[in-house]
């Protein structure tokens, strides 16, 4: 595994850069008055929500998350929970930055109905500007030109292969943290939700060695994604990603194959979907 590989077309550590600025700021409240464009991103995940301000520059303003558990593997299982938690997260954003949030871009695991996020940020009472399948978002945040993308979410695998600079094929699979979870919970006879916050933590020696058949289940489908494919390059996204030692494990997998871990992988995402704006204007921060 290669973790200094470059990018074509944006180096792994200017990305590395941005995703440190956005976890300092992580559910900061502290009021940064913005002046100038901005651009906004939602991303509906199975295990977190995550509201993300950018300027122009992609330089983040702003980031909010909750642990949430009301999207299931692309579909909304709790339409006014996520609805109150997007809405909450746009007005602490608004409030920090003094701006006003009238859109935002948003997104959608490969081959589920982008409707059901678009559905529920308009419900939030915003527009939405633009949606992106979620690792074509940050193949397009990373420009590259030969790869692949895989975002590793709490209920989902999803695959995306770069030819040429351009998204080819995009796919996901229904094997993501969430199964680590369910590992966790029946070998330590925990509830869920005590096995969700084992897994965050990652303290617990015997965590990788359980989980291992699940991580190579997940290369696996990637396998069964790229067939076909020769991206000499992956790049992982995703909370999933963060947990100690997985990223050896399924890297191993790959032989031949750069496997690259950006830090704070649970931001990339959410990073990428704000950062995507297919629009000539920005929207402009004005006196609330």
């Amino acid at each position: 595994m290669n973790q200094t590989t470059i990018a074509t077309g944006m180096q792994i550590s200017a990305v590395n850069k941005l995703l440190q600025a956005t976890a300092k700021i992580l559910n900061d409240d502290r009021s940064r008055p913005h002046h100038g464009a901005f651009k906004v991103g939602i991303d509906l995940g199975t295990a977190d929500i995550q509201t993300i301000v950018l300027d122009a520059q992609n330089n983040p303003l702003a980031c909010y998350m909750d642990w949430a558990d009301v999207v299931r593997d692309g579909v909304v299982v709790d339409f006014q929970g996520a609805c109150r938690i997007v809405k909450d997260q746009l007005r602490r954003a608004s409030e920090r930055l003094n701006i006003t949030i009238e859109q935002a871009t948003t997104s959608y695991p490969p081959g589920t109905d982008p409707r059901i996020s678009i559905n529920v940020v308009e419900a939030a009472g915003i527009d939405v500007n633009d949606v992106i399948d979620e690792p074509s978002s940050v193949a397009r945040l990373l420009q590259l030109q030969q790869a692949a993308v895989v975002d590793i979410g709490g209920g989902t695998t999803g695959t995306a292969i770069i030819a040429n600079g351009k998204v080819i094929k995009s796919v996901d699979d229904a094997t993501g943290g969430r199964h680590i979870t369910l590992t966790l919970a029946g070998h330590f006879g925990l509830s869920y939700e005590e096995a969700e916050l084992l897994k965050r933590k990652g303290e617990n020696a015997e965590i990788l060695g359980l989980v291992t058949p699940v991580i190579a289940k997940m290369a696996d489908l990637v396998k069964q994604h790229i067939v076909g494919h020769r991206p000499p390059a992956i790049y992982l996204t995703g909370g999933c990603c963060a947990l100690p030692g997985f990223v050896e494990v399924f890297a191993a997998e790959f032989s031949g194959v750069d496997v690259i871990l950006p830090v704070h992988p649970l931001h990339l995402t959410p990073l990428a979907i704000a950062a995507f704006f297919d629009r000539a204007e920005f929207s402009q921060a004005r006196v609330r």
